[in-house]
């Protein structure tokens, strides 16, 4: 459980640091890279609740 909430704080500091590189720079390549990094902070969520439920329901 606490890995979860450590990979989902983890990706989600990257994704700001990156869209904050993106915004100061104007490349495109820090919004890909914090897209990408946002797209992994909701499949660990998404993840994260799984685990939760199947834990209520076990």
């Amino acid at each position: 459980m606490l890995l979860f909430r450590w990979l989902i704080l983890l990706l989600l500091l990257g994704a700001i640091v990156s869209f904050v590189f993106y915004t100061a720079t104007g490349q495109d390549r820090f919004k890909r890279y914090g897209l990408l990094m946002l797209k992994w902070v909701l499949i660990a969520g998404f993840g994260f609740f799984a685990v939760l439920i199947l834990e209520r329901i076990a």
